[in-house]
């Protein structure tokens, strides 16, 4: 292989019918000074409040034993003997999957009594060896430990027991979907879409499962992850026009000379550019929606946006992933910041005379905390590389 491999994460949650808060947890962290990922997945008992807490403990603690080294099998009875205990069952558990990928192609995976990880390399699903050990301070649980050497396009899939367990009762599936069935779902689905994404996949497996409830109301908890290992994938935007005019030609030759997917967020910053490279500019007055202006062309651009009330509805769609799957620019810039991985920010820092009064730059500190602010999510909520440049 060459070079390391970028992992992208995502997850896709819902919470058991009537219930507000979802019983299990999922978290990952990024370890760029090891260039390693760290993912937990606990599923807590019961549902509700109690077993988020449940889940988010075991999540919070399994994330920080696997980054210290500790022997996980010692990390498990010290959180076992942290939960709280149940007073119905007496009991103090919960599951947990933990996915720690070095990012050079080693990946481990370890396994307390969630859904078995599901690994999808060349449209085939990897079988895996398991090494069991137990804990018999703790009814002899079982912790399975596999291994592998990850490869680009390779996918882990790992799920709470709602998602297995989803349409248990029922004529079509009386003892619920089954491992086997999310397996068939799962290389089925990547076969016809070889290049989804693991946001993607992650809410299409939801949906199945939800689709196998009775009325589509989820009987418990359920929480899909998935963890993409690929080549990574390069995205520059740019917005606001150069601090000097000087220097528009060397504005514009970032956007041409860059390798990777084009994105323009103003209409002044298009018209420097679209000057300066020769290109026309046409508005689609369709893509308008309430909010959010229309999208524009031009030729070598994937897209094309207004500025700042566009970036900040984006911003709002990556913190909250609502709204995603909407039409309008904003949404679309969205998905374009998740499907790719290395984001490269470059900020023009003259002030728009047209927009107010040249003395009170407030437009670029609006421009400067927008980006800095959509870096942030993009970095620690959706473990992206991003850098920011200034002219």
């Amino acid at each position: 292989m060459n070079g390391p491999l970028f992992l992208e994460v995502d997850v896709a949650q819902r919470a058991k019918e009537g219930q507000c808060i979802c019983g299990d947890s999922f978290l990952s962290h990024r370890m760029a000074d090891k260039n390693r990922v760290l993912s937990v997945l606990s599923d807590g008992l019961g549902s509700g409040v109690k077993a988020n807490i449940l889940s988010s403990m075991t999540a919070t603690m399994a994330l920080r034993f696997a980054a210290s080294d500790m022997d996980f099998l010692h990390s498990a009875e010290i959180m076992m003997e942290a939960l709280p205990i149940c007073q119905v069952r007496k009991i103090s558990y919960a599951t947990f999957t933990v996915v720690d990928s070095v990012l050079k192609g080693w990946t481990r995976m370890i396994e307390m009594d969630n859904p078995s990880s599901i690994v999808i390399r060349d449209g085939e699903v990897l079988p895996l060896s398991y090494r069991e050990v137990e804990s018999p301070r703790w009814n002899d649980r079982k912790i399975r430990m596999s291994e592998i050497l990850t490869k680009p396009e390779d996918r882990i899939i790992i799920m709470s027991d709602g998602i297995t367990q989803s349409g248990m009762g029922t004529y079509s599936h009386p003892l619920g979907w089954g491992e086997e069935g999310c397996r068939s779902f799962v290389l089925k689905t990547v076969r016809r879409r070889p290049d989804i994404s693991a946001g993607d996949l992650a809410v299409r497996v939801m949906e199945e499962a939800i689709s196998k409830e009775p009325s589509r109301r989820s009987g418990d908890d359920m929480t899909c992850a998935v963890m993409y290992f690929r080549r990574p994938r390069n995205l520059i935007l740019l917005t606001g026009p150069p601090f000097s005019k000087d220097r528009d030609g060397e504005y514009a030759a970032a956007l041409k000379d860059f390798e990777g997917t084009k994105v323009i967020c103003g209409g002044t910053t298009a018209e420097i550019v679209g000057r300066r490279l020769g290109k026309s500019i046409e508005t689609d007055l369709e893509s308008w929606s309430p909010g959010v202006p229309p999208r524009s062309s031009m030729e070598g651009v994937d897209l094309i946006t207004e500025g700042i009330l566009t970036l900040t509805e984006a911003k709002k769609i990556l913190e909250s992933q609502r709204g995603l799957r909407e039409t309008n620019p904003a949404a679309e810039l969205a998905r374009l910041l998740l499907d790719n991985d290395v984001i490269n920010f470059v900020v023009g820092t003259r002030i728009n005379e047209a927009h107010q009064d040249p003395t009170l730059p407030v437009e670029i500190e609006i421009r400067r905390n927008i980006v800095k602010a959509m870096a942030t999510v993009l970095e620690e909520k959706h473990l992206k590389e991003v850098s920011i440049r200034y002219f």
